[in-house]
Formats: structure tokens, sequence, C-alpha cells
């Protein structure tokens, strides 16, 4: 029997997977332990399939498949479950998507490091290809033939040359009672056979986005619940002296005032400390907290200074630091060479600033605790939670709203820990809000960074030696007390496995005390390292008169896959997947180099008033390139005009959402590169509100942002973060060719205007 195509419609879609309009009750109904992965498993009145967390299958035929990565909007619950259901044989149409809730039976939940399909997609196959296995073997024994003769295909189970079917529903009876196969014994299909993988997928949560009925961390309502907002110290390590809460007391729906524990160092995933005023509403407690009297006692940092923290960065980068990469005899190319080219560049901490801040919702009573937070790390904020509520986890439930935005902020708990500690002291549910003050102040800020770029020309131009320096605080400095600056690992991210064609290479790390909360921010050290590479990349272009595209291939060398040994490193932690599987690769690189400057039309890139610049980056195993267009507008401002990106991220679940993040991170770059500065003046963070801490705006986007997705069967790279690194070094290197201005340190505007 021929195979006919599946058409589902966007309604039909939609409706399969059981989407009220009214929005996914995503923790207002009640919650599943990790023993039952979805609504209605464990029910006896009738048989059902469930051979792993991940996938279940009634008796009518409905599919429910665990989503236990969490959705901020680059729609990863659109996404994998079409992995899981593709290597199953469903129907999309009879497909339900629950989301998790955070238990270590689900593996890896941190929505993280761009790894939601890249590092468990073989996985994620795995768990539809065991039910479709039982699913087979069930028919098969039913009408007695070997397995082989039969496939699972449009919710059913075919068999081969007839017309004989049974639907997925039918077999359950006979399919519980199979051993389930072990991980080793599962057939995949090809991957010509997952039909929908790499095809324009309907947006799950689109409806409900888009009619204001989704439902985020501050949707969350209990009865009896109150909303409390906090007084944080003003500097990380401060504390409360004294407080007095009489006048906050005084404010009409404040109902308690509460201390929360100062935190010790690491700093880990504690609250920040302070004084929680907690009221009827959120105004109420904002009032209150306004008219709290406290005194702070402000800590060792006290004296952090950024411009002073500035210099010293500079100064580590301006010595000999620890090796961290090293090929060849660099000191003797450079001391032998025709012409040394150097250039530092500088960039300052960075705020996540999502358009959700933090927000959590805690309830504690009769020893279980249950928690609803649009967390991007749900076993985290189990952890955190249980250890605030004084109980064991399996006494703890997080349930994932939607994120409304994360950027590896939410992969903290520090607000689920204060939710949960006062819900407990105060006996009610609380929900713990954040301002965009307490956002922009109190974060997990991304590392400043200074970096120093030296290399060697012969008499001929050809670069002969590279020595790249880099010192920032390092993201361990939350997580231990010992951490001086930054170890090989986290130069893992454009310097170790930056692929060039120069006999002698060395990279080096320098010292940098942490001052502040260091975390994770999307593309990581990748942002500045990024920066400082591809506008080294232009410099070292004008300087030997070469074009830039050109000057960038011949510098990254032919295509091939760059081993360990000739990147100069023992080992490469290659963002935790195998080299074999994901090598450096010269080539992919090189192929969207080529391909943007194609698209944008590179050979005029000085015409009619505008320049383009050029830059690309591997990160998070993927390659990206990226090409802008700036003008100046009408009162002489550098203006970005236009956008190319090109991506390879080897094989593509979802295209439409490939499209969208690489949209995400030109506007996202724009914002780092042209705006993004936090600055600390006695310890303080100085920027409160997006009027000093800017983003960029709809009169600052590009008139166009142009997408194109690299066809690809090698193994999936990462999507979220690798699309931001090159957009500052574009930005700048155009900048440089329409004024002849250089900018070596972030944010843009305080070199040139824009």
């Amino acid at each position: 029997m021929s195979q006919q195509p599946v058409v589902f419609t966007r309604r039909s879609f939609l409706e399969g997977l059981n989407l009220s309009v009214g929005g996914l009750a995503l923790g207002l109904v009640p919650t599943v332990s990790a023993e039952a992965a979805a609504p209605g498993v464990g029910a006896k009145s009738a048989p059902e399939l469930r051979p792993n967390v991940f996938v279940h299958v009634a008796a009518d035929g409905l599919v429910t498949i665990v989503c236990h990565r969490s959705e901020m909007g680059q729609g990863i619950r659109s996404s994998m479950p079409v992995v899981i259901a593709d290597e199953l044989g469903a129907d999309m149409a009879r497909v339900k998507v629950v989301q998790a809730v955070g238990d270590a039976v689900y593996g890896d939940q941190n929505t993280d490091g761009s790894s939601s399909i890249r590092g468990v997609f073989q996985a994620l196959r795995r768990t539809g290809a065991t039910a479709r296995t039982m699913l087979v073997a069930a028919a098969a024994k039913r009408w007695k033939v070997n397995p082989e003769q039969c496939e699972a295909r449009d919710h059913a189970v075919y068999l081969r040359g007839s017309e004989r079917s049974l639907g997925f529903g039918e077999l359950v009876a006979d399919a519980v009672k199979l051993p389930v196969p072990k991980p080793e014994a599962v057939q995949l299909r090809p991957l010509s056979e997952l039909r929908r993988v790499g095809t324009e997928l309907p947006l799950l949560d689109g409806p409900a986005y888009v009619t204001g009925k989704a439902v985020y961390g501050a949707d969350v309502k209990l009865p009896g619940m109150l909303i409390a907002v906090v007084a944080r110290p003003p500097v990380v390590g401060g504390k409360v002296t004294r407080f007095d809460a009489t006048r906050a007391l005084a404010i009409p729906g404040v109902k308690q005032v509460l201390e929360l524990p100062t935190p010790q160092r690491p700093y880990l995933f504690q609250g920040w400390g302070g004084v929680a005023v907690l009221a009827e509403n959120t105004w109420a407690a904002m009032r209150g907290r306004e008219a709290l009297d406290i005194t702070w006692e402000n800590g060792p940092n006290v004296s952090y200074d950024s411009e002073k923290y500035r210099e010293a960065l500079l100064e580590s980068v301006r010595a000999p630091g620890k090796p961290a990469r090293s090929v060849g005899d660099v000191d003797k190319a450079l001391a032998s060479a025709a012409r040394v080219l150097e250039a530092e560049y500088y960039a300052p901490h960075l705020s996540h600033a999502p358009m959700e801040p933090p927000v959590a919702l805690a309830r504690v009573e009769g020893g279980v605790c249950e928690v609803w937070a649009p967390t991007q790390h749900p076993q985290a904020a189990r952890s955190e939670a249980a250890k605030m509520a004084g109980l064991p986890e399996d006494k703890v439930t997080v349930n994932v709203t939607l994120l409304g935005g994360g950027f590896g902020r939410k992969s903290k708990a520090d607000f689920v820990a204060e939710a949960v500690f006062l819900a407990k002291a105060a006996g009610v549910p609380v929900r713990v809000q954040w301002t965009r003050e307490d956002d922009i102040r109190h974060d997990y800020y991304h590392s400043a960074s200074a970096q120093r770029l030296s290399a060697g020309l012969d008499a001929k131009g050809k670069p002969t030696a590279w020595l790249h320096r880099t010192a920032f605080p390092a993201i361990r400095s939350t997580f231990s007390e010992d951490v001086t600056g930054p170890v090989a690992r986290d130069l893992n991210q454009g310097v170790l496995d930056l692929a060039l064609d120069i006999p002698n290479v060395r990279a080096e790390m320098g010292e940098a005390l942490a001052k502040v909360r260091i975390g994770w921010l999307r593309s990581v050290n990748n942002i500045f390292h990024g920066f400082a590479v591809g506008s080294f990349m232009d410099e070292l272009a004008h300087a030997r008169g070469v074009d830039p595209r050109d000057n960038l291939l011949e510098v990254i060398g032919p295509a091939r896959h760059v081993s360990v040994a000739e990147l100069g490193v023992t080992a490469l932690p290659n963002y935790g997947a195998p080299v074999e599987n994901h090598p450096v690769d010269a080539g992919r690189l090189r192929g969207v180099i080529e391909r943007v400057t194609e698209l944008s039309g590179w050979s005029e890139r000085e015409k009619n008033g505008r320049t383009l610049g050029l830059a690309a980056h591997r990160s998070f195993l993927s390659y990206v390139g990226v090409v802008v267009s700036v003008k100046k507008d009408a009162v002489g401002k550098a203006r970005v005009d236009e956008a190319w990106v090109v991506v390879d991220a080897g094989l593509v679940v979802n295209p439409d959402r490939v499209r969208s993040q690489m949209e995400g991170s030109v506007i996202f770059g724009m914002s780092l590169a042209m705006y993004g500065s936090i600055t600390m003046k006695d310890g303080a963070t100085e920027q409160s509100n997006f009027r000093d801490y800017r983003l960029v705006r709809i009169v600052d986007a590009p008139r166009a942002i142009h997408v194109d997705i690299v066809r690809s069967e090698a193994a999936p790279g990462g999507v979220g973060e690798p699309g931001v690194p090159p957009v500052a070094p574009a930005i700048v290197n155009a900048i440089f060719a329409l004024t002849g201005t250089r900018v070596r340190e972030l944010p843009i505007i305080r070199t040139v205007p824009v």
C-alpha cells in the first residue's frame, strides 16, 4: 500500500493538541507526579501505554507528549513534540502536549545553552521509537507476522502489502503487556521518514500569545495569596542593619513586613536578602516598600567602581597571562614580524532585561510546597524551594508557566527562593513580583571583559602570529569563592574553537575578581569574544589592504575539520558534545561567510551612502555569518539599515522558529552593541529602567532582516544563541567603513552617535 502524505491545517493541528483558546492551564489545574507524566496517566478505567516519561498512548488513541523544557517564545513546545511524534508515526491532530513539572526523571531540564534540540535530538527520537516498537510488536503478534512486515504511520500500524491496519488505541491493551525494549535495541527511522521535521510547523502557543490569554508567571492566582515586593541591598553582599516597618504597615492593603535571610558567599541561587512588603495587591506592596525606613551595611563591594574596574581589566590583558591555547612560537614570530598590529577591546556588564521581570508564586502548607514560576531550570528551582521550605524534594512541585523572555536570567532560582521563604513565613501563598528596577539593579550580570589582540605580519603582509589575551570575572565566581578569573573552559566560546590558518597562535587568560553576581546571558562569553575577534579581523584586513571578506576566508584557511592538535589545546569542551560528532569545521564557517556576502551584495559594499560590515562566528556547535548595512540619518547618526544572516545549524527541526531566533538575535545583538551597559558606582548599579538601560526600539530597527538557513543533515547545533555574537562586530565594521572611526569599546554610543 502506497504511503499517503499527511495533511493538517493549523486549526486541526491546534485542536488536536487540545489547546483551548482560553489558554493552557499550566499549573492552574492539579499537576501530576513524576510517576504519572501526563494528566490521566494512572487511571485504571482503560489500558494505556507508557513506555517512558515522555510518551503516553491512551486506549482512545490520544497520544500525550511531555515537553520537559521551558517555552519562552523560542517554540520548543512546537518543535520537540514533533520529533517524538514523527518517530512514533503519530498524527499531530491527535497529539496533546503537556508541560513537565521539575523532576530529575526527565533528565536535564535546563532550557539553556541552546541545547533543547541539539542536546537531546537522538534521545527524543528514541522515546518515540520505543513506543512505536511496542505498538508494532503488538500488531505483529495479533496478525501473527514478523514485525518487519509492519509499519507505523498516520496514527496506526499497517501490514505492508495489504489493506490491514490497527489504530494506536486499538493496540494499547496488547502493547502494555509487552516488555519495554532497551534503548540500544530500538531502531530509529531514516531521517527521510521524519515527515514533519524540517517543515513549516504551526506555533502551538501562538493563538494564546496574540489573544492575551497565555499564562505567564504573574497570571497565576491562588485564593488568599499576597503580593510581595522586596527592598534589596543596593550592593551585593550588603545586609540590613535595622528597619522600621511602621509607615509601610500604615499603607492600605499592606498586611505584613518580613526580613529575608542574608545570603552567604558563594551566592549561588540564594535570594539577595532585604525586607519584603506583603500586600493585597502589587501597588500597595510597592507603596509600602517606598515607606520602609531601612539602614544598610553595604559590605566589602561598596568600593566597586566601573571606571576603575575597566582600567584594572585592561592592565590585566597588557601583561602575560595563563596560557589556554598554544601553537608554534608566538613570541619569536612577533619579534621577527615585519609589522605587528595590536588592538584592545572592552565590553561592560550587561543585564538580561527580559520583558517579563522575575516572578514566582509559592504555597507551603500541610508538609508540601508548590511553586508556579517562569523558570528555565525547574529542577534547580525545585532544589532551592526544598531548601527554603525545609522539605525533601519529593514534597516540592514546580509548575512551569510560559516565560516572557529569559536569556539565562530565569535559570537562576533566587526569585523562587524568595517566594518560598515568604510563603512559609507568612502562612499564606505569596507571589514575589520583581519590578523593572529590581530586575535591572539586582541581576546576575553578564561579565565585563577586556581583550588585547596582536597579529604579526611578514614582509608580504601574511599573518604569521596571533596572540589573544582576555580577562573577565567568571561565572564560576557565583558558585565558588576562590575564583580569580577565567579558566581554559571559559575560553571554549570563541577563542579555543576559533579556526585559524596561522602557524603561531596563543591565547592567554588574565585575572579578574568578581564584584557582583555573574551569570550566563544569551551567547555568554561569545558576546565579547565574538566582538573582539570579529572586529580585529576587520582591522587586520584594512592593515593588509585586503577585502575584509577575502581576509577572513584566508585567516580561517581551507575547508577542513580543525583537529584539537591544530587548535593547540589538550581538550576542547565543545559545549558538552563529542568533537567527533561536532568538529570545528572551517568549511561550514567559510560556507556561511560566502553565502551571506553573496546575498548582501558584498561586491557593492559602499554604495548609495551606505556601507556593509561583515562578521562570522562559531558557537553552540552552529555557524553564523552576518552582514549589516549602516547609513547616516538626517541628523548624522549611524543607523543599521538592513541585515543579512546565514545560519548553518545542522539538521533543523523547525525552520520558522530558526528564522525567528535569528531575527531576534539581530535585535538583541543590536541592543547590546549600541546601548547595553551596566555601570557601578560605590558598589551600586547606576541604571534602573529602560530610560537608562536602553534597548533597540522600533525606530532603531533595520527596515529588513534577511535570514537564510543552510540545508544540512549534520547533527543539530544550537539556535537560540549563535546568532548574537557576529552582530556587534558586523555593526562596528560597517561603522568604520562609513565613518573611518574604530569602535573598540561597547556600547557603540560611547564612541559614535547612534
